[in-house]
């Protein structure tokens, strides 16, 4: 339930954080002011008691993190693909989070396997070992095969990891309802929507049948992407909660001694695992949206190799142009083209001056473009762009939230690989011939055949379609009656809830600073 029940895991979040050392780490993590150190450990201190102790063997972010439960590894998971944002140090720390958690027993696996596969485990696999990752969500276990012997990756949900991952969200829906209902100037972020979007991607993760599917589609698209491989899905061998796929071999991608002993270069991955995921999210409109380093090896042969399709992004072929134009105009430092295209689609005010937004996104992009090309990075590009954009009324497009995230991981990835890669060049001919093909001629012609073929469909429904449009602009109907009563009724009940609710919040937090 999304109540103000959950406020006390809010509060035991702050607590732990604190209890654990990560409030610190944190905030030194990232350079917070002084007034912010202050308030953020004084709201937190009188509840250090009641925060999770966690695993006091690991560093102190790490340990609150995993402590707190599934929702808050996710975020750690992406924060350790951010040196540039939390530090090396941290990043080294947090990159446990990936798919070195403590697992599960294997005797449960085989249990939850046996149970949604319908057969003993000894007569489905010859061999089934103990975990080789255990991630937040789920632990992979290798396999054989008894029917033919061979090698495969079995996926077993977490026992009870659909509850404990509904408690986290549902508070997450509570700390947007209150930066929603307290602050409305943080609104246009549309808080409640990100998290319903969030919510979202995460159910399609905890439904392994939805993974074989998304996996199945992502081979097809990408079937003849050199340098670019994905393991097969075994279909008889998975269900809602177990997925079976062919093993892959290869070094892991967050270790570079072993991807360097292996004698391939980094430079040209750093390179190709950025360009294939452009290639995906503007050729395809669908790309994996959690390519962290726990997520990917080198193959012998050299080819990246992709797992875990939890997390897949869609956006439509209108999105694609628009955020091509956009990166296209950043990489050709075409700030009115940059800012021309925001107000097309909608994304700024259509009452805001275009000149002064161009203006405003040169001083974004020029600082950025005259770095050495190690500090060139899409996320300092993103956090200078959330300011302009919330200067200028610009609402957070839910659409484009998961290829936002997914882009700044990516970026992290290929910089771990080679810290002076210099993103904006490595993207240039990937977002430059998207561009020729979608926007030139060709594309024009196409866009028109598609129109030709849905006027073609709906063709003999077109009369008695516009018939009836000049009917009912000739026959208005009647003004609604007067509601205003109701109205007002309505908001006496809601307001009413809503002082209740803020009286039981008041109450608990007095409650627990006298407990």
């Amino acid at each position: 339930m999304r109540g103000p029940h959950n406020l006390w895991r809010l509060i035991r979040t702050g607590a732990t954080f604190q209890r654990t050392g990560a409030m610190r780490a944190v905030l030194d993590a990232f350079d917070a002011p002084a007034p912010v150190r202050i308030v953020a450990r004084t709201l937190a201190l009188p509840f250090t008691f009641l925060g999770y102790k966690g695993d006091v063997s690991m560093p102190p972010v790490t340990r609150a993190l995993t402590a707190l439960g599934p929702a808050y590894i996710k975020f750690g998971q992406i924060l350790s693909t951010r040196p540039d944002v939390v530090g090396d140090e941290m990043a080294l720390q947090l990159r446990v989070l990936q798919d070195k958690l403590p697992p599960f027993s294997v005797g449960a696996a085989k249990a939850e396997v046996a149970r949604e596969l319908g057969m003993p485990v000894d007569q489905l696999f010859s061999e089934f070992s103990e975990p080789v990752a255990a991630a937040s969500i789920a632990q992979v276990h290798r396999a054989t095969l008894a029917s033919d012997g061979t090698s495969v990756a079995v996926k077993v949900l977490r026992p009870g990891i659909e509850r404990a991952f509904r408690k986290d969200i549902d508070a997450f829906y509570l700390a947007a309802w209150v930066v929603d209902f307290f602050s409305p100037g943080s609104r246009r972020l549309r808080p409640i929507e990100v998290i319903e979007h969030f919510d979202g991607v995460v159910q399609g993760e905890l439904d392994l049948r939805l993974e074989s599917a998304s996996a199945a589609e992502f081979a097809a698209n990408t079937a003849g992407d050199e340098g670019f491989q994905l393991p097969g899905v075994k279909w008889e061998y998975s269900a809602r909660r177990v997925m079976t796929m062919d093993w892959a071999d290869g070094a892991p991608m967050g270790d570079n001694d072993a991807i360097d002993a292996a004698g391939h270069d980094r430079v040209v991955l750093g390179d190709r695992v950025l360009q294939l995921f452009l290639n995906h999210a503007l050729r395809d409109g669908y790309f994996h949206a959690d390519m962290h380093q726990g997520n990917l090896k080198v193959a012998p042969n050299g080819n990246i190799v992709a797992y875990d399709f939890g997390i897949m992004g869609h956006i439509d072929e209108y999105t694609r142009r628009v955020y091509a134009e956009i990166l296209y105009g950043f990489i050709r430092r075409d700030y009115k083209r940059v800012a021309e295209v925001h107000f097309e689609a909608g994304y700024v005010p259509a009452d805001k001056d275009v000149d002064e937004f161009a203006r405003a996104l040169r001083a974004v992009g020029e600082p950025i473009f005259g770095m050495d090309a190690t500090k060139i990075s899409m996320g300092r590009l993103l956090s200078y762009l959330f300011e302009v954009t919330e200067r200028f009324g610009m609402e957070t497009r839910t659409e484009l939230i998961l290829l936002q995230r997914t882009m700044v991981v990516v970026e992290g990835v290929a910089r771990s690989l080679n810290p002076q890669i210099n993103i904006w060049e490595v993207a240039r001919p990937i977002v430059s011939d998207y561009i020729a093909k979608a926007i030139g001629p060709k594309a024009a012609l196409m866009d028109f055949a598609k129109t030709a073929r849905v006027m073609g469909r709906f063709g003999p429904r077109l009369p008695a379609l516009v018939e009836n449009a000049l009917i009912r602009q000739g026959n208005p109907e009647p003004p609604a009656k007067d509601r205003s009563v109701l109205r007002w009724v309505a908001g006496a009940v809601v307001l009413g809830t809503m002082i209740g609710i803020s009286g039981a919040m008041t109450l608990i937090v007095v409650d627990l600073a006298f407990f």
